[in-house]
C-alpha cells in the first residue's frame, strides 16, 4: 500500500508560505545588512521590529508571570488550569523576542557583551539582564511538561521543589523589565509625542502587559479549540476577563489623568495622525473592551468573550506601535515606513510561534485532560447566552467587525505614517505645561587630553572637550556611545586607536569626514602641533 503524505490545509500553506518569505528576508537581512532589508536610518533607527516584535512580543507574554503567581503564590489552585498553556505562551514568547531582537541588532554576534561588559546606569543593560534570566525562569517552569512526557521523575521532583521560589523570582524580573521598557522612552523626552511620553510610562507598560497578558490568554484558549479540540473551562475565563475589566479601568483612569495633570489632553481633541491613533488605542482598544467585558451577557458568550480579548490586544499593539513609532515620528524629522521584508520577518516570528505552540500541544501535558487533571469536554462550547438571545448574525456581526477594525487600524497607522511631513526644524514638546521638569545641571567637561604619539607621528593631537561639544546640549553620546570609552581617556570602546581607523573614517574620523567637520586628510597640522 502506497503511504499517504498528510493533506495540506488552507491555512498550513499560508503558514508555509509566511516563513518561506520571512526565510528569504532573512537572508538578505544577514547577508546584506539593515539598509538592504528595512527603512531604518540614524534618525529613525527603532522601527516595527523594536515597536511590534520586542515591545509587543515581550508585553503578551506577561499572562506568563500573572497566572503563575496566582496559582502557585497566592493559591488560587482553580486557575492552575491555565498556568501551563500561559506559561507555554510566555516562553515561546520570549524566545520569539531573542530571536527578533537578532535581526533588529547592527551586530547580532555581540548580544552576549552585556554579560560581560556591565553598565549598569544603562536602562537597556537592565532590561537585557531581566529577559535573559526570565527566559532562564521560564524554562524551568516549562521543564515539567517535558519531564513529565517522557517520565523522568528524579529531575520533575527537583524542579517541584523550587517551583515557587521560581515563580517568585519570575514575578519580580518580568515586573523588572515590563516596566523598564517604558523606563527607555522616558528618557527620551525631548522626542516623543506630549499624547505617549509621560514620567509614569514604567507604571503604564507595566498595567497595560497585564490587561495584554490575560486577554492572550483567552484568546490563545479560543485558538486552540478552534485548531486541536482543547479548552480552558469558561467559568475560568470569565473570570479573566472580569480582571482585564479592573485592570483596563485603573489603566484609562491613570492615562487621562496623567494627561489632564500635565496639560496635554487637548492634544487628543486636535485633528491629526497621533490623536486618531491615540482614539484608537484608548477607545477600541481600552475603553470599548472594558465597557463589553464589564456585561456579564457578554462574558457568557463565547463570541463576546473572544471580541473582547481581541479589542484589548489590537488595543495594546496599537499603544506599544504608538509610543515606538507614531509618536518619534515628527520629532524625528523623517517619514518611517516598515519595507515588505521588516512585515515578513515580523510575520514569520508570529507563523513560527503559530508552529512551535502546536507542536507543543500536540506532544506534551499543556492542557488539563493530558495531564489527568479535570477536563472540559471537548464538544460543548464556553458557556453561551440563552438560545433566543444568540442568533447566528450575531457572531457574523462580531466576524465583520473585527475584520472592520483590523483593516481601519492598518489604514490609520499608514495615514499617520506617510500624511505629514515632519519639519526638521520643529521639534515636539512633551514636557507638561501644569508642570514643568526641573532644569538639570549640565555636567563639567573634563579638561584636555593629549594622545601619546608615535615616532612617525607630526607631533601629538590634544583634545579639547570645549571646542568639541556644546556645553548647553551636553551631547557626551556622541562620541561615548560608541567610540571612546567615557571613564578611561582616550581609549576607543573596542581595540586601540591608530593611523589606519582614524583616517578611514573610524573614531575621530567618523566626524572629521569633510561634511560634519574638516577631514583628518585635509591638513595634518589642523590636529597634530609641533613637540
Amino acid at each position: 500500500m502506497k503511504a499517504k503524505l498528510p493533506r495540506l490545509t488552507l491555512w498550513q500553506g499560508v503558514v508555509l508560505a509566511i516563513l518561506a518569505v520571512g526565510l528569504y528576508s532573512t537572508i538578505i537581512r544577514y547577508a546584506q545588512g539593515l539598509g538592504a532589508a528595512t527603512n531604518l536610518s540614524d534618525a529613525f533607527p527603532w522601527g516595527l521590529w523594536i515597536g511590534f516584535d520586542m515591545l509587543v512580543g515581550v508585553g503578551l507574554a506577561a499572562g506568563g508571570f500573572v497566572i503563575a503567581a496566582t496559582v502557585h503564590v497566592f493559591h488560587l489552585h482553580k486557575y492552575e488550569a491555565i498556568a501551563r498553556p500561559t506559561i507555554l505562551t510566555a516562553f515561546l514568547g520570549y524566545l520569539l523576542v531573542i530571536v527578533a531582537l537578532l535581526f533588529d541588532l547592527g551586530l547580532p554576534w555581540r548580544i552576549w557583551h552585556p554579560m560581560i561588559f556591565w553598565n549598569p546606569h544603562s536602562v537597556m543593560f537592565e532590561v537585557g539582564w531581566c529577559v535573559m534570566l526570565y527566559t532562564t525562569v521560564l524554562a524551568l517552569e516549562f521543564s515539567p511538561l517535558v519531564l513529565e512526557r517522557f517520565g523522568l521523575k528524579t529531575p520533575l521532583r527537583w524542579i517541584r521543589s523550587i517551583y515557587v521560589p521560581l515563580v517568585i523570582a519570575g514575578v519580580l524580573l518580568s515586573t523588572m523589565h515590563q516596566s523598564s521598557l517604558g523606563t527607555l522612552y522616558v528618557i527620551a523626552a525631548d522626542k516623543l509625542h506630549g499624547l505617549w511620553y509621560s514620567p509614569l510610562l514604567p507604571v503604564f507598560f507595566f498595567i497595560s502587559a497585564v490587561a495584554g497578558g490575560l486577554c492572550m490568554t483567552i484568546f490563545e484558549s479560543f485558538l486552540s479549540y478552534r485548531a486541536f479540540g482543547h479548552r480552558l473551562k469558561p467559568e475560568l475565563l470569565q473570570n479573566l476577563a472580569r480582571v482585564t475589566v479592573v485592570v483596563l479601568a485603573v489603566y484609562s483612569v491613570w492615562r487621562f489623568e496623567d494627561l489632564a495633570l500635565r496639560g496635554n489632553l487637548g492634544l487628543a481633541f486636535q485633528v491629526t495622525p497621533e490623536s486618531v491613533l491615540f482614539w484608537g488605542e484608548m477607545g477600541l482598544g481600552a475603553l470599548l473592551p472594558m465597557v463589553l467585558l464589564a456585561i456579564p451577557a457578554v462574558r457568557r458568550s463565547e463570541q463576546g468573550l473572544v471580541f473582547g480579548a481581541m479589542l484589548a490586544i489590537m488595543g495594546f499593539i496599537v499603544h506599544r506601535l504608538n509610543v515606538a513609532i507614531t509618536g518619534m515620528s515628527a520629532s524625528s524629522g523623517v517619514k518611517y515606513f516598515p519595507t515588505w521584508m521588516e512585515f515578513a520577518v515580523t510575520m514569520s516570528i508570529v507563523g513560527a510561534g503559530f508552529v512551535l505552540f502546536s507542536l507543543a500541544v500536540k506532544y506534551l501535558p499543556v492542557f488539563p485532560h493530558e495531564h489527568g487533571d479535570t477536563a472540559e469536554p471537548v464538544t460543548p462550547a464556553v458557556a453561551r447566552l440563552r438560545p433566543r438571545a444568540v442568533s447566528p448574525v450575531f457572531g457574523k456581526a462580531v466576524l465583520a467587525s473585527l475584520w472592520i477594525l483590523l483593516f481601519g487600524g492598518v489604514a490609520a497607522v499608514g495615514y499617520a505614517m506617510t500624511s505629514a511631513t515632519p519639519d526638521p526644524t520643529t521639534t515636539v514638546e512633551p514636557a507638561p505645561a501644569a508642570m514643568p521638569r526641573p532644569a538639570v545641571a549640565m555636567p563639567q567637561l573634563p579638561g584636555e587630553y593629549t594622545f601619546p604619539a608615535s615616532a612617525d607621528s607630526p607631533g601629538p593631537v590634544t583634545f579639547r572637550h570645549a571646542s568639541h561639544v556644546d556645553p548647553s546640549a551636553a551631547a557626551c553620546g556622541t562620541c561615548h556611545e560608541a567610540l571612546f570609552r567615557i571613564n578611561e581617556p582616550g581609549t576607543p570602546i573596542v581595540g586601540v586607536i591608530d593611523y589606519d581607523r582614524v583616517h578611514t573614517g573610524d573614531l575621530c574620523g567618523s566626524c572629521h569626514d569633510g561634511t560634519r567637520a574638516f577631514a583628518v586628510a585635509d591638513d595634518c597640522t589642523m590636529c597634530h602641533t609641533s613637540q
